[in-house]
């Protein structure tokens, strides 16, 4: 009994483990430009398109990095990989306190497109599924993902404090912003040595790659690279992330459009982050007992309906309770389709034994929009000011979403048929 218990609590400690991990790591390079944009933007003299092609650095920098970081998923420790990621990610954390020039932050960026991706992201994914076994993917993913959702509310409830204290005591943006960096640089820092005692060595059931036969003669790469169910996938991941990360810029909306102050569109963005956690647990939930791709479906369809109003020209002027409730649909559909994205890899019937390969290149389709979407949006903004820039890109992010519905029902036509034969 003494054993079970035990047994039990080191299962709970790794998936706590993971989920602090799994947001810390992007703490730095997400966290700040997100919760603190307009903070970020004064504070490092940055337009909305420079800040943009920064995030594209490390977009460029991270695609490269998620299909290797996937072979490395299937060969090594998940702890050795997320402990060595967070401690390097926190070290740039340290530069960026010194408030580098924009020279700077472009190598940073790439810096961390590196850190926070190649030793990461495929042994974090990978690890989920191993703990939630064959009948528990949604509630697996949808906990990571909701998990995720409150730790990055908690610590941005905690940096927002931290900065309007300073701000408070020293009247100074930059000395606000520095110690916003300083505290997600330290925490990140500490989750590296949590990870390394918490986690286990080797994941239980998942022997390494090189004593497994996949009767195959073809490397696991092109075992993967053929299956257009993967295909499918990434293009739903990319619709996904696309909505997610369009909520980056919902600061820059609700101090151009709403006209509520930075600290006020701070607080508001960083209050709907704690949906998170809400949605992606039920959503988890919803899809074991129902399908993931079906609750995909459904969700992309609320999506592109809640942005296609924020695109309309009922939405313009200061806030409103119509105006709020349709900014927390928009949250409540991202942070769901986060969440259970990913258990399509269970769903689809990939092999546990190339789960890294194959997060590797769903990863690299996938969050291509770290490329791109920063970029566009921002020259989006830049040319039009104020609600006519946000009417576009409301109406980019809705078209985003139908074509994620029109991906979703493809591969479920797919999947079904595949059941039956």
């Amino acid at each position: 009994m003494a054993f079970a218990a035990s047994s039990t609590a080191k299962h709970y400690a790794t998936l706590i483990a993971l989920i602090l991990a799994g947001e810390l790591i992007f703490s730095l390079p997400f966290h700040i430009p997100r919760f603190f944009r307009p903070s970020m933007l004064e504070v490092f003299q940055l337009s909305n398109t420079q800040l943009g092609d920064i995030f594209a650095v490390y977009g460029v920098v991270a695609l490269l990095a998620y299909f290797p970081g996937g072979a490395l998923a299937d060969r090594y420790p998940a702890r050795t990989l997320i402990a060595l990621s967070l401690a390097a990610t926190s070290l740039g954390g340290f530069y960026l306190y010194t408030l580098p020039d924009s020279t700077g932050l472009y190598l940073l960026f790439g810096y961390w497109g590196l850190t926070s991706i190649l030793l990461f992201w495929a042994a974090l994914i990978k690890a989920t599924r191993d703990w939630g076994g064959l009948r528990e993917q949604g509630i697996a993913f949808g906990v990571l993902d909701g998990g995720r959702g409150l730790v990055a509310s908690v610590f941005a409830t905690v940096a927002v404090i931290i900065a309007g204290d300073t701000l408070a005591n020293s009247d100074s943006s930059a000395a606000g912003m520095q110690a916003v960096i300083l505290f997600y640089s330290v925490v990140s820092l500490l989750c590296a040595l949590l990870v390394w005692f918490v986690l286990p060595q080797e994941q239980p059931g998942c022997p390494p790659v090189d004593a497994l036969s996949l009767g195959e003669e073809k490397p696991h790469w092109q075992l993967v690279i053929s299956q257009r169910k993967i295909w499918l996938q990434a293009g739903v991941v990319i619709c996904a992330y696309c909505g997610y990360k369009s909520l980056d810029n919902y600061g820059v909306y609700a101090v151009a459009v709403l006209q509520m102050t930075p600290v006020e569109a701070a607080k508001l963005t960083a209050l709907a982050s704690y949906t998170r956690p809400v949605a992606a647990v039920a959503a988890g939930l919803w899809a074991d007992r129902w399908q993931p791709s079906k609750v995909i479906l459904l969700l992309f369809a609320g999506a592109a309906g809640a942005f296609f109003v924020m695109s309309s020209n009922l939405v313009v002027g200061p806030a409103s309770g119509f105006v709020i409730a349709n900014l927390i649909i928009t949250f409540v559909a991202v942070y769901a389709l986060r969440g259970i994205y990913f258990s399509l890899i269970e769903e689809s019937g990939v092999d546990a034994r190339v789960t890294g390969t194959a997060v590797g290149l769903i990863s690299v389709l996938g969050f291509a929009p770290d490329i791109f979407f920063g970029a566009l949006t921002g020259r989006l903004l830049d040319a039009n000011p104020g609600a006519d820039g946000f009417q576009h890109y409301f109406q980019t992010v809705t078209f985003i979403s139908v074509v994620g519905m029109l991906l979703t029902w493809k591969l479920s036509q797919r999947l079904a048929d595949n059941r039956l034969n």
